[in-house]
């Protein structure tokens, strides 16, 4: 027997051509989840579509820089088309430059912000509207364990996602009691040998205990 069911829920997952975005994508689709899949790598991400398709889920191949705001715009306005609501949200894509900061050029601190800072937060910024007005949701925002334990040697990627970490992005995204939620690399560093599809489905199944306490909730309100 499964330890959740997504059924009926919808998913968009970037970075969803290779490595963690195909796993998460694919553990949310394994748990019943539609899922619309990001990311440049066109090909990459029809591949992972192909791959779910498969599994009897939904899915939907986007290409999309997360560094391009407008590209960002529209891809949700393609989501509200093709689904018409989003519960989760997994921000997985962002490349880094690595090297020593002395030498790295001014360009790629500004690309590496845009891809892990800039491009994300506009992801949340999407997403929490949409989910603020269905009252749930679930954020994941993947990145190195070493933006919290960060060395000299580590380059200018890791100092990119202590940002990103630090700003708790949309966290809270308001004081009301919608079930909806976001996990940033703090609650991440601890489960750093456990695998992205085990993350996700504990992820998810904290999803699910809080949508039943908030019915709950609504019950005792009466």
């Amino acid at each position: 027997m499964p330890l959740f069911d997504l059924s009926g829920r919808v998913a968009l997952v970037s970075g969803a051509a290779s490595g963690m975005g195909r796993a998460m994508a694919t553990a949310l689709a394994q748990a019943g989840s539609d899922v619309m899949l990001a990311g440049r790598n066109l090909a990459g991400v029809e591949k992972t579509a192909g791959e779910i398709q498969k599994l009897g889920r939904r899915a939907i191949a986007v290409q999309c820089d997360v560094s391009q705001p407008e590209q960002i715009r529209a891809m949700f306005a393609q989501l509200d088309r093709d689904f018409g609501r989003i519960d989760f949200l997994g921000n997985v894509a962002g490349d880094a430059v690595l090297g020593a900061p002395e030498d790295i050029a001014l360009e790629a601190v500004e690309r590496t912000w845009r891809n892990l800072v800039y491009g994300r937060f506009c992801c949340c910024q999407e997403a929490g509207r949409r989910m603020l007005a269905a009252g749930r949701g679930s954020i994941v925002n993947i990145g190195s364990i070493a933006s919290v334990t960060i060395t000299a040697a580590e380059g200018i990627g890791y100092r990119t996602e202590s940002l990103m970490s630090a700003t708790k992005t949309l966290t809270p995204l308001r004081d009301t009691p919608q079930s909806i939620s976001v996990m940033t690399n703090e609650r991440l560093k601890d489960q750093s040998m456990a695998s992205i599809g085990d993350v996700v489905k504990a992820r998810v199944a904290d999803m699910e205990l809080e949508t039943s306490l908030l019915r709950d909730l609504y019950i005792a309100r009466g």
